[in-house]
């Protein structure tokens, strides 16, 4: 995220480093909304550089650390994935444009509840005669916390553009790749300004041209 409101500083661009800094904080105060993510994507001169954040459950179908074999191969094939641009969006050939970094992290992923456990557990036992009431209902809260810890994939790319010019659209195979995702949140910053966008699985396709 540093590098994305230093780039729209750069620019000028206030409202774009205040729209950021807001969605950030927004993200950090656990906001979460299943289905739809946020891509950042700033052209400086042939450079291309791009902040994608989505929730878990799009990329992978869950949200808490992985449990199974069959989990832990889920999350391995998505970052794998998320570390080849091509299978969140595709660029216009004529751009000429090569990746020159992709790092993909996660965020919020052990967010555990051991220590509400043993907390409960020692509650529980003042009060034995309601040891069933107070198991389930403690079940319950932890499978409703375990489904919330709002973890979240972050992958940052990088290009180097032959002819920036020629990055008139973008389409996004983002949804194609990923089941649980719904919807983007686009935000493009250029010499030029800054617009957004939304993208969906009907509408995987943003229009660049006059703003590049």
């Amino acid at each position: 995220m540093r590098f994305w409101m230093s780039l729209a500083a750069g620019f000028g661009l206030a409202a774009a480093v205040t729209g950021v800094g807001q969605a950030e904080e927004h993200r950090q105060l656990g906001a979460h909304v299943h289905g739809r993510g946020t891509l950042n994507i700033a052209l400086e001169g042939s450079r291309l550089s791009m902040e994608l954040e989505a929730p878990g459950a799009d990329i992978v179908g869950f949200e808490h650390a992985p449990s199974t074999p069959e989990q832990k191969s889920t999350l391995e094939k998505a970052e794998k994935k998320l570390k080849a641009p091509q299978t969140v969006l595709q660029l216009p050939a004529a751009a000429g444009c090569s990746v020159t970094d992709a790092k993909v992290t996660i965020e919020g992923e052990h967010g555990g509840n051991d220590a509400d456990d043993h907390d409960h557990g020692a509650e529980d036992h003042d009060h034995e005669h309601e040891a069933a009431d107070h198991d389930h209902d403690h079940d319950a809260a932890d499978q409703d916390h375990a489904g919330h810890q709002h973890s979240a994939f972050h992958a940052e790319y990088a290009f180097d553009c032959k002819s920036p010019a020629s990055l008139t659209t973008i389409v996004f195979d983002y949804f194609k790749n990923f089941a649980g995702a719904q919807k983007l949140d686009v935000t493009v910053v250029t010499p030029k300004g800054q617009n957004s966008f939304e993208v969906s699985r009907d509408k995987p396709r943003i229009d660049l041209g006059g703003i590049i």
